[in-house]
């Protein structure tokens, strides 16, 4: 899984010096927030930000993983892929890279994310627009062989 040429959407990041933690390594929770910043940059991509805005619903997180293959430190530039791997009824599920400019692959991770009414409190079918522009993302994304 080293390479992001099956990851539609590549997200950038600099390690800073307060990701670190006492073991001058970059503290775990940290990793979930590089993941944050790539699953957030897709969801810009989806739109699904404006479906939030607009009718009040949305993903929430029913679940996360993450499994450290290479410790990360200061200073370091990341690059972490998001994709969405699999589409259900009322959920979907991402999986995240992180490769370290200094070490590859120093993650993997991935998030089932249920679609949400905030407003009724509780979880609803993936809009079929949302559905079609996953597809319409990943697809491109394979046809082209793009980040």
């Amino acid at each position: 899984m080293n390479s992001l040429h099956n990851f539609p959407v590549v997200s950038s990041i600099d390690v800073r010096w307060s990701d670190m933690d006492a073991f001058g390594h970059v503290n775990n929770n940290m990793y979930y927030r590089y993941f944050e910043t790539a699953r957030f940059a897709y969801y810009e991509k989806l739109g699904i930000l404006d479906l939030k805005r607009r009718d009040n619903i949305g993903p929430i997180m029913a679940e996360s993983s993450c499994r450290y293959l290479n410790p990360l430190s200061f200073p370091d530039r990341l690059t972490v892929g998001a994709r969405i791997q699999s589409v259900g009824k009322t959920s979907f599920t991402m999986e995240f890279v992180i490769i370290s400019e200094k070490t590859g692959t120093a993650a993997t991770g991935k998030a089932t994310l249920v679609m949400y009414d905030y407003e009724k409190g509780e979880k609803i079918p993936l809009p079929a627009a949302l559905k079609g522009s996953i597809n319409h993302i990943e697809k491109g994304n394979a046809e082209s062989g793009k980040r």
